[in-house]
């Protein structure tokens, strides 16, 4: 058990935990962890090294749909539990995992170290369900929101809100809450959902509030949730607002609960990386422990069992001084199902945080195979994750197009040429963006932008059919299709210029364009640029000629041609700097349709299920070629 800094001692002598537990009754008289309001001044007594009731956080954070869980970077020995099905991970498998940790956290023996008052508590840290294959079951007619249906098979006290839940707007963020009939709390202080009616409402009815008191064992724990002030940038909020001033708020709410004589308080984030949590502790007061998610890193000792292909990268918990000298422990997990996050707190009569037990601290693996294989929750199994694969199977047989040509994805080339399956993406976002222009209120986009390297497949689809599952082994991930409706021409230019910037090397930032043709110069200065930042260092002169499709000139002979600004379709991860891309500090609207989405529906709708060798022919059309 690792100490965290404690008053000095009263007396030399150290009282076992088994006497602590004789006193318990008598400390609870003095109103100590039962909640009363701590006494103005605290004089130390022998008492306070001895722990009197130990708080089991368990945590999940970032599932992000991952319903069937994960192959793993290699497996363990022996059959898998469950039957064929992949061997880590799963919604069925974790709410196992957590059901077997809260009876451990309760009952029997109590570990070393442990009191033998003992509770738990279980939350979730956001990014409850993201954009793919796996969500689109939900998307079908008549069929259930699966995810809400997975998250509560885990039989959670409550969840904090991360930036996915805004991907596709504030209503559905409010269809997936309503799936809980108020059963699960979603908690931010830092976030205003007035401005948006269907999660007023939610706000109103006390499904989303701003701190939660949670109860175990006759215990009130204190949870304030937070929410990464980059919402905006990150997602479709819309009018929802993020206070950036984080530890005020949090601080205020901490207050709150020891003036009401709570005097166990987590806070429970989702600010993207673990070192913002970090950031944000030596400014709060009051904070026992924080929660973090949305960075997907891995935390854990030398003995905690990781999925194969899973390495720490630091130690579970890190620790962080507040304001007030205290060492605070601060964790998380990675996503996917893959684990649930148990932090062990012990707590001395006065409600003070006396050490983290470290044996029973750590990550704990979901797992089918190996030592510590579980079987799935049945109901989950055959109410999610049955029909979610069955989904899956239709994605892979359901025919959405038929090509005359193969589609050349192949890594390499799509991050050094044009390629006739990288012009039909970048076609997909400008198709997508005029249709949903006049929705969102923005100019249609005259240029589509698709960066190189979120064309993943690394292959070339064969002449034939083309099914709904190569559009996500194309576009797998959960980027929107973003307008930025005033782009100058000299931006433009050097967008472009980003492009062919790292020639003749293969680069993800080497874009796949739509409703323009360029030339450019491999031999001329080639852009530089602060890919932190995305600030130009050095312009790029590579550029030579741009010309739109309705043949506006944009640039001649190497120089910008003065006219009006361009409105451009491209992705959010682009639109935001993504592999230094230059928009600055350009406005861009996503128009709530991931980029999957874009290239199905122009396959569909856009190009009548035909995609034919005249308008995609092989090596390309010319819309980016060599100079000379």
């Amino acid at each position: 058990m690792k100490a965290l800094p404690r008053r000095p001692r009263h007396r030399s002598r150290v009282v076992k935990a088994a006497t602590a537990t004789a006193l318990t009754g008598a400390l609870l008289a003095s109103g100590g962890v039962a909640g009363a309001a701590p006494a103005t001044t605290k004089k130390p007594t022998f008492f306070d090294d001895v722990p009197v009731f130990t708080l089991n956080v368990l945590f999940s954070n970032d599932m992000e749909s991952a319903l069937l869980g994960t192959d793993g970077d290699g497996t363990d020995e022996g059959e898998i539990v469950d039957g064929g099905m992949r061997p880590y991970g799963s919604a069925s498998r974790m709410a196992t995992v957590f059901e077997n940790l809260r009876k451990e956290a309760v009952t029997g023996k109590p570990a070393e170290g442990q009191a033998a008052w003992r509770g738990e508590v279980s939350v979730s840290g956001g990014d409850n369900f993201l954009a793919g294959p796996e969500f689109s079951a939900s998307e079908e007619e008549g069929a259930p929101f699966y995810d809400a249906k997975a998250v509560a098979g885990l039989d959670l006290d409550a969840t904090t809100i991360g930036n996915h839940e805004f991907d596709f707007g504030p209503e559905l963020f409010a269809d997936f809450i309503d799936e809980f009939d108020g059963d699960l709390p979603h908690v931010s202080a830092n976030v205003d959902v007035s401005g948006e009616p269907s999660l007023a409402a939610h706000a109103d009815d006390g499904t989303i509030m701003s701190s939660k008191v949670l109860r175990t064992k006759g215990q009130r724990v204190g949870m304030i949730g937070l929410t990464t002030p980059e919402l905006p940038s990150l997602s479709s909020p819309r009018e929802v607002e993020v206070d950036p001033e984080m530890a005020k708020v949090t601080n205020a709410f901490a207050e709150d609960f020891r003036k009401r004589g709570i005097n166990k308080v987590i806070v429970v984030s989702h600010l993207q990386d673990i070192d913002n949590e970090l950031e944000l502790v030596p400014e709060l007061r009051g904070v026992d422990a924080v929660i973090g998610a949305g960075g997907g890193e891995i935390l854990a000792n030398d003995d905690d069992r990781l999925i194969p292909g899973d390495e720490a990268e630091r130690g579970f918990p890190l620790y962080e001084q507040d304001a007030d000298g205290k060492d605070v422990p601060v964790v998380t997990t990675t996503g996917d199902y893959k684990y649930v996050g148990r932090l062990v707190l012990n707590y001395n009569w006065r409600g003070d945080v006396i050490g983290v037990d470290d044996a029973n601290t750590g990550p704990v693996r979901v797992s089918g195979v190996g030592p510590d294989a579980v079987h799935g929750d049945e109901k989950i199994r055959a109410e999610v994750e049955e029909p979610v694969a069955e989904h899956l199977d239709e994605l892979a047989t359901t025919t959405v197009a038929t090509s005359e040509v193969p589609l050349n994805g192949v890594r390499n080339a799509v991050r050094s040429e044009e390629t006739n399956l990288g012009n039909l993406v970048a076609d997909s976002l400008l198709w997508a963006g005029r249709q949903r222009a006049d929705e969102f209120g923005v100019a249609e986009p005259q240029v589509g932008i698709q960066n190189g390297g979120g064309i993943r497949n690394d292959s070339t689809l064969p002449a034939g059919d083309i099914t709904a599952l190569n559009t996500y082994e194309v576009a797998p991930f959960s980027n929107f299709v973003a307008v930025v409706p005033e782009v100058p021409r000299e931006t433009l230019r050097q967008l472009l210029e980003r492009g062919v910037a790292a020639l003749p090397s293969a680069s993800g930032a080497f874009m796949q364009v739509a409703g323009v043709e360029f030339t450019y110069d491999e031999n001329a200065a080639a852009q530089v640029v602060d890919e932190n930042t995305g600030e130009i260092l050095e312009p790029g002169e590579r550029v030579q000629d741009v010309t739109l499709a309705d043949g506006t000139q944009i640039v001649s002979g190497g120089e910008v041609v003065d006219g009006p600004a361009v409105s451009v379709a491209t992705n959010d991860f682009s639109a935001r700097g993504g592999d230094g891309y230059p928009f600055g500090d350009l406005d861009f609207t996503s128009v709530e349709t991931t980029y999957q989405q874009a290239v199905e529906g122009f396959l569909v709708e856009g190009l009548e299920g035909a995609v034919t060798a005249a308008d995609y022919p092989e090596g390309g059309e010319g819309r980016i070629t060599p100079a000379g």
